[in-house]
């Protein structure tokens, strides 16, 4: 059986990102640059107040003097003319400095007089400006290829007078659920059914991704059927399956795809839970399709979708992530010791009184228990052959909340 992670790393290295498009910057949370944006307008474009006031000159700020008062400046409507010694001009944060002003007197320093206005701290030359670029200049990188946009980028975009980004294409990400059990959310469940909850919770870790998910419709425990499946694929960039990875007698995935052209490439890992994940590839040349088999456990199939799906959506969006980012943290109790499976434990968190996390397992860890995974705050990540470990002591976690689950 192969590590956790080689089996990523065989999953992901063939993947590519995906083409780029341009999208407004309305539409471009949460897309990943496909290339560096340079900055169009400079950050402030021109020097201006960073505060309200009057601008004036560093010379004239002798307390106890009056300044003549020759015109006001709201932002967006610079003052035209140039200040003479002992002249100022009304100022507001962001407006354009005039020329002939080298520093902001700050209105709670200054006391206005009709048309005069009276000096009550001295102002050293530059103080209150925002300069020119200080915050970027025109042709500096202001979002770099690769990065997920968030708000912030979205405004950085936007201030550097960007309308348009280019983006890649989110990827498309089909989900087949094969197995004869398995009922319609809402709908009627027969006897020795169970509901499809894997389909629309994978669903939503391909949205919380980026991706798109293909739903297709659920598949009976027949060859022709999975095999027919495979048709729809047309325009897709990775087919997931759930159910039927293993080797029982009625897991036919694999020999249904098969059917149309599935190369496996494995079948098996060296974890807990999800020993039966599929990796292949259905078809030859660029338009092959990438597969991912998910087992049918619940529990199982969102842990593999943590730990090899969404690195996969994020390679084929643009992005470098390798898997999902660790923390530490300590153990709220005890564990015994591991065997040759890397083992993922589903667990609550809590804040200790300096501020870091303590980590517990839940005493039950089975695969099917979804209430429990609905209620896990995190996994924690024991390697094969872990020994025995006391409360208190470090292990490595990852946080369910960070990748927006």
């Amino acid at each position: 059986m192969l590590s956790v992670d080689e089996a990523r790393e065989r999953i992901l290295s063939p993947l590519r990102p995906l083409p780029p498009e341009m999208v407004s910057l309305s539409e471009a949370w949460g897309r990943v640059a496909a290339a560096p944006l340079a900055a169009r307008l400079a950050n402030p474009p021109a020097d201006v107040s960073a505060m309200d006031g009057y601008a004036v000159r560093a010379a004239d700020t002798i307390p106890g003097d009056r300044l003549r008062l020759v015109g006001e400046a709201p932002a967006g409507h610079p003052f035209e003319g140039a200040m003479a010694a002992g002249e100022t001009v009304r100022i507001f944060t962001g407006s354009v400095m005039p020329r002939g002003a080298d520093c902001v007197l700050i209105q709670e320093n200054a006391t206005r007089e009709d048309d005069a206005v009276l000096v009550g701290q001295p102002v050293a030359a530059g103080k209150h400006i925002r300069r020119e670029g200080q915050d970027f200049a025109v042709g500096d990188e202001i979002v770099q290829a690769g990065r997920r946009l968030g708000a912030r980028d979205v405004g950085v975009a936007a201030a550097g007078n960007h309308a348009w980004v280019a983006v890649h294409r989110r990827p498309r990400i089909a989900l087949l659920a094969t197995g004869d059990e398995l009922a319609l959310p809402g709908e009627p469940v027969p006897s020795g059914g169970i509901t499809n909850s894997n389909t629309p919770m994978l669903a939503a870790l391909i949205r919380a991704s980026g991706a798109e998910p293909v739903m297709l419709p659920l598949v009976r425990d027949d060859l022709e059927a999975i095999a027919a499946a495979a048709d729809g694929l047309r325009g897709v960039d990775m087919l997931v399956t759930l159910g039927g990875a293993s080797v029982g007698d009625y897991d036919l995935v694999q020999a249904g795809l098969a059917k149309r052209g599935l190369e496996i490439d494995f079948w098996k890992i060296a974890m807990r839970p999800g020993k039966p994940l599929m990796h292949g590839r259905i078809g030859r040349g660029p338009e092959a399709v990438p597969m991912l088999g998910l087992p049918g456990n619940p529990v199982s199939a969102l842990v593999c979708g943590l730990l090899f799906l969404l690195p996969a959506i994020a390679r084929l969006s643009g992005e470098q992530l390798a898997e999902p980012e660790r923390e530490r943290a300590v153990l709220g109790a005890p564990l015994g010791e591991n065997d040759h499976r890397a083992d993922h434990l589903r667990a609550s968190l809590a804040r200790d009184a300096h501020g870091g996390f303590v980590v517990t397992p839940f005493p039950r860890q089975d695969s099917g228990m979804l209430r429990r995974l609905a209620a896990s705050e995190a996994l924690i990540l024991r390697p094969p052959h872990a020994p025995a470990a006391q409360a208190g002591e470090p292990v490595d976690i990852i946080r369910l909340d960070r990748l927006g689950l």
